[in-house]
């Protein structure tokens, strides 16, 4: 185990890797160079005692195929997927594959610790209903998912007025906690379901089509927000059934849309968009609606809410972080030589990738890549390379692609290293006891002292009980744990970490739960993060990167990946900042690489689909097909 990293936040330097999130946040924290470490990181065999799946190579097969070498850029969610590919494609096994990063350990072997030795993390990722491939990892693992993930948590919305609303969790619904409470209407309902009194066995919630049972099943949980307002609603699904329904070109049209256009145009009511949509917007893609894509609002609002009933259930890290939970077991597993020899690489900032044209197909391809040892300080290269995953965010894109002169000649990577990212705050309380709230999750709504940031806490006492872990060196308290967390906080990045704090603890925090103004703060901790997660700003689609990179038939060798890359015809069902999508771009980037390099055949990475979309979504997009060939989308330009 390496010493844990001791890290004022004015030492914290940030790049972009992949995600994700609050919910789905997609940012790496990066200390500073003296913290860092250039070597190969040797981690030691962990818990993993699990039985192979994947097919060993034979001698002959390793002698025929001569080793390639090939390079990972960025160790987050996309990174490791694509190492994961590389090492258990079939063929590959005795390569040389490296994954480089500048985070000093990109493993989660080490801990990050605030300058008092307590544990921290930039932003708090959700895990929702709809991860398969994550959720398969644990199985390979040998993980058990109870032990890793918390119970699907209520996630609450609270304004200046009070509490807002609740989101339930629907896969663990009855029909008595979801209608029990909602006057004659609710006892037709429970009867037409067959709901008895509470404990009764056909109380459990059904399963109804979307989204007629995210409709009744949230009558109860909107405090404030009229029926009538929420039905307004049904607009937004009508763009959504046409937008996905659509081609490249009609996705194109919604893509240069704001949100904000989007909502007006198929009238939504003024209050839903602000009480509601508006902050869930704030903290899911990390800005306003006025600032956003209209096509990546709905294939977030459809994947995160419309698909499934359940769609929307969410769940968290039990205990420590994402990083230790998920990310340094599969790094265990992938440096051992039966699973592929990783070679890890921290603390090494990648300057510049170099191209030459091949003799034998005229195409250009990358050969060599030099990177700086942020321990020693020196240049270093890496020669003599057959292909590369740049497994990076936008910040991590651009400052490659400024500094090679030879990518920056292809548009598809020009265009990418200019779009910009969202500012982001991570912030850690402690305090001297408990306080109890309705959700362990929360999100803060039009309160005044965001400054036109989007806000989240989110209790870790609850999250994580039991766990002394989260006050570090100190004497465990009795107190909760709270991390919170800004978006598109700009409007709070020149404010002090004292009255950031200060905000917290003296005006959002008690508006929303007025217990927190008896609570007395013992510790903090502020990270801030300029431009790190990905802005699906609008028009952005086309700047996106092509997970095929410049393009097989020009550049072959190159290939993107994070939940930010178009996929094109591998394009997934998970969307927006998003872990899912981020492991699973970095398969993809890894089968197609294989494809483009390898002269003999290989065994891509199995990647599971979301659930089917139901029937009545699939009509509903036939029926859309069938009547705009009529009729003009006057609504888009």
């Amino acid at each position: 185990m390496m010493k844990p990293l001791h890290l004022p936040a004015a030492a914290i330097a940030v790049i972009g890797l992949s995600t994700s999130k609050t919910s789905c946040s997609a940012f790496t924290i990066v200390p500073s160079h003296t913290s860092s470490i250039a070597q190969p990181i040797s981690l030691t065999r962990s818990r993993l005692q699990t039985t192979s799946s994947i097919q060993s190579t034979t001698s002959d097969e390793t002698e025929s195929s001569p080793a390639k070498k090939y390079v990972i850029i960025g160790g987050g969610w996309a990174g490791w997927g694509a190492a994961k590919a590389l090492c258990e494609s079939s063929t590959i096994q005795t390569h040389n594959i490296t994954l480089i990063d500048a985070l000093p350990d990109p493993t989660g072997a080490t801990p990050y610790l605030s300058s008092t030795g307590k544990p921290v993390e930039a932003g708090t990722r959700g895990f929702w209903k709809d991860y398969p491939n994550i959720n398969k990892l644990c199985a390979q693992l040998g993980i058990d998912e109870d032990e890793v993930f918390t119970p699907f948590t209520n996630s609450s919305f609270y304004s200046p007025d009070g509490l807002e609303a609740t989101a339930p969790v629907f896969s663990e619904a009855t029909v008595g906690s979801i209608l029990g409470d909602v006057p004659l209407v609710g006892d037709v309902i429970k009867n037409a379901f067959g709901g008895g009194g509470i404990g009764e066995k056909k109380e459990e919630f059904p399963m109804l089509p979307s989204p007629l049972g995210q409709v009744i099943a949230t009558i109860p949980y909107f405090e404030r927000l009229p029926i009538a307002d929420r039905a307004s609603m049904v607009g937004l699904l009508l763009a959504t059934i046409d937008c996905l329904a659509g081609d490249e070109k009609v996705q194109a049209a919604y893509d240069r849309m704001t949100a904000h256009e989007l909502f007006l145009k198929f009238r939504l009511s003024e209050r839903l968009v602000e009480d509601f949509l508006k902050p869930t917007l704030l903290v899911g893609l990390f800005k306003p609606p006025e600032e956003l894509s209209a096509l990546v609002v709905m294939e977030l609002l459809y994947y995160y809410a419309l698909a499934h009933q359940d769609s929307f259930d969410v769940r968290w890290i039990k205990k420590g972080t994402v990083s230790d939970s998920l990310i340094q077991p599969l790094a265990e597993r992938l440096v051992q030589e039966e699973y592929g020899q990783l070679n890890v690489m921290g603390g090494c900032r990648v300057k510049e990738v170099s191209l030459e044209q091949s003799e034998i197909d005229g195409k250009m391809h990358a050969s060599k890549l030099t990177y700086l040892d942020t321990k020693s300080g020196q240049m270093e290269t890496i020669e003599d390379i057959d292909g590369i995953i740049m497994a990076v965010g936008n910040q991590g894109m651009s400052s490659i692609v400024t500094s090679s002169p030879d990518l920056a000649k292809f548009p598809v990577f020009s265009k990418a290293a200019s779009l910009k990212g969202i500012d982001v705050i991570s912030c850690r309380l402690w305090f001297d006891r408990k306080v109890s709230t309705r959700s362990p999750a929360n999100v803060f709504s039009r309160f005044d002292a965001l400054r036109g940031a989007g806000g989240t806490f989110f209790m870790l006492d609850q999250l994580q009980e039991d766990s002394p872990e989260l006050w570090g060196d100190d004497t465990p308290q009795e107190g909760s744990v709270v991390a919170c967390d800004f978006y598109n906080a700009g409007g709070l990045m020149s404010l002090s970490d004292e009255d950031l704090v200060k905000i917290l603890t003296d005006e959002l925090l008690p508006s929303a739960v007025t217990k927190f103004a008896d609570a007395k703060l013992v510790d903090s901790w502020v990270g801030k993060y300029p431009g790190v997660v990905s802005w699906f700003s609008p028009g952005s689609f086309d700047k996106r990167p092509p997970l095929e990179g410049a393009g097989t038939d020009v550049l072959p060798n190159i290939k993107c990946a994070g939940d930010w890359v178009r996929m094109g015809e591998r394009e997934h069902g998970a969307k927006g900042l998003c872990q899912e999508r981020a492991y699973v771009s970095g398969f993809e980037a890894a089968n197609s690489l294989l494809k483009s390099t390898c002269e003999e055949e290989f065994q891509p990475h199995e990647v599971l689909p979301v659930r089917e979309d139901e029937a009545q979504f699939k009509m509903g997009m036939e029926l859309n097909r069938k009547v705009m060939q009529y009729v003009p989308r006057f609504w888009t330009r």
